[in-house]
């Protein structure tokens, strides 16, 4: 056997392996990480043709398919279109582009566009040490590929929140096009109604990253963007809300402000930043519209029902959840210090040894130098509420943690306790089997 041939083995078998190892054998507890629906799933397998076709060229600003540079898309465009409202309907709002490949795709976009539509390369941000997106520093997409300049929130350690009356005054000071709200390491909604009199006091746009959040915002238990003031929503669609790999940005042409602002984001898209958007994850992107519409609300309450049950079950047991005074969290994820027990990366590989699956996460207090070596992980409960944990199950699989985290077994003998309780959570709730299921749902309805 040639070396090609037995690479090429190798890969379908780490393929096949990752599949049964990450899916049957792992609990996951990565706060990034979604989990589709067999329907989803399916809907992607139905899409095969479509991934491998083009769509250059301009929306409306409705987000509909205005003008294309290819043939061929007559049933292309209705897709995108669907989607698309699907979308806007799910988020009540009445422009939406989901032509972004990730949600950092969609913040290049709208950092782009709304920086050349306020003529202003200013940006307030929350600090990266403090939870931001790499996406929103100057060491990332917004400083290095954009160059646009970062001032940061003013951001309370105490309260793991960008302090408000504080920000206030650096937002007056700094006179930014653009304020950012949103983050990775997300407790607690931001203060946007506190602050978007202050932005538009300025002349700045308001943006929110809501790629960890967005299922949960569509369930209505976090906070409402657009109620608060929030003039576009960027995001995910993979992590809380449930869907395939890939952006959204969202947004109302409300007034001149707005459309200019909106058309300056779509250029950013294309042609400045996208060629081919990935259209065969459409389909999916609106079967997964369809069931954050008719489940969502139910899945995300559950979903922060178990954050915080584990953020009090740790704490009571000796593990440092931080924010004890404020319940812990209001979404999907906890920040735990476990400096005590070796420190995060300790601590991740150690829990990874047993099948559980975290990730560790500098803290705002860490040396922002040492990225490898932080005090905290980040754990999140979108995958396990999905597959159909609840409060007594999240409690089992603490104990199974902090027999891990204190070194009272060793990682090899928890991970066949793991697996064996992985089993019992083997079917995706709050969604629906297959395509088929959700249109005889829909027309029963």
């Amino acid at each position: 056997m040639d070396d090609f041939a037995d690479l090429f083995i190798k890969l379908i078998e780490a393929s096949r392996n990752h599949e049964h190892y990450r899916d049957v054998e792992c609990i996951n507890l990565i706060a990034s990480e979604g989990l589709k629906s067999p329907a989803v799933k399916q809907a992607l397998s139905l899409a095969s043709d479509l991934e491998g076709r083009y769509a250059e060229g301009e929306n409306d600003l409705e987000g509909h398919v205005k003008k294309r540079y290819y043939q061929g898309q007559k049933y292309m465009s209705l897709i995108e279109n669907y989607s698309t409202d699907l979308m806007k309907k799910l988020f009540k709002c009445t422009w939406a582009d989901v032509r972004l490949v990730s949600g950092t795709h969609a913040n290049l976009a709208t950092f782009k566009g709304l920086s050349t539509a306020a003529k202003n390369r200013k940006m307030v941000v929350t600090p990266l040490s403090c939870g931001a997106h790499i996406s929103h520093d100057y060491a990332g997409l917004a400083g290095s590929v954009l160059g646009l300049e970062n001032i940061n929130h003013v951001y309370s350690i105490e309260e793991f929140n960008i302090d408000a009356e504080k920000s206030a005054d650096v937002i007056r000071a700094a006179k930014p096009g653009i304020v950012t709200f949103g983050g990775s390491l997300f407790l607690f909604p931001h203060p946007v109604k506190e602050l978007r009199a202050v932005a538009e006091e300025v002349g700045a746009y308001v943006a929110y990253d809501a790629s960890h959040v967005l299922g949960l915002i569509a369930g209505g238990v976090f906070q409402d963007p657009f109620s608060e003031g929030v003039d576009i929503i960027t995001s995910s669609t993979h992590k809380t809300f449930p869907g395939p790999q890939g952006g959204v940005i969202l947004g109302n042409a409300k007034d001149a402000r707005m459309e200019k602002a909106i058309k300056a984001i779509q250029f950013a898209i294309f042609p400045l930043s996208a060629s081919n958007t990935h259209l065969g994850r459409l389909p999916a992107l609106g079967v997964a519209a369809l069931e954050m519409n008719l489940f969502g609300a139910e899945l995300a309450r559950q979903t922060v029902k178990n954050a915080q049950t584990a953020g009090q079950y740790l704490y009571e047991h000796g593990i440092k959840v931080l924010c004890e005074k404020k319940g812990f969290t209001r979404s999907h994820q906890i920040a735990v210090d476990v400096c005590d027990f070796g420190g995060g990366k300790k601590v991740a590989q150690d829990l990874e040894d047993a099948n559980i699956i975290v990730n560790k996460n500098l803290l705002p207090y860490n040396n922002q130098n040492d990225r490898d070596n932080p005090s905290g992980l980040r754990i999140g409960f979108q995958d396990v509420t999905r597959r159909g944990f609840r409060e007594s199950d999240i409690k089992h699989l603490c104990d199974l943690m902090i027999s891990v985290i204190k070194g009272k077994r060793k990682p090899a003998e928890v991970k066949e306790d793991v697996i064996a309780f992985k089993k019992e959570f083997n079917h995706v709730k709050y969604g629906f089997q297959s395509v088929e299921e959700a249109i005889n749902y829909l027309k029963k309805a």
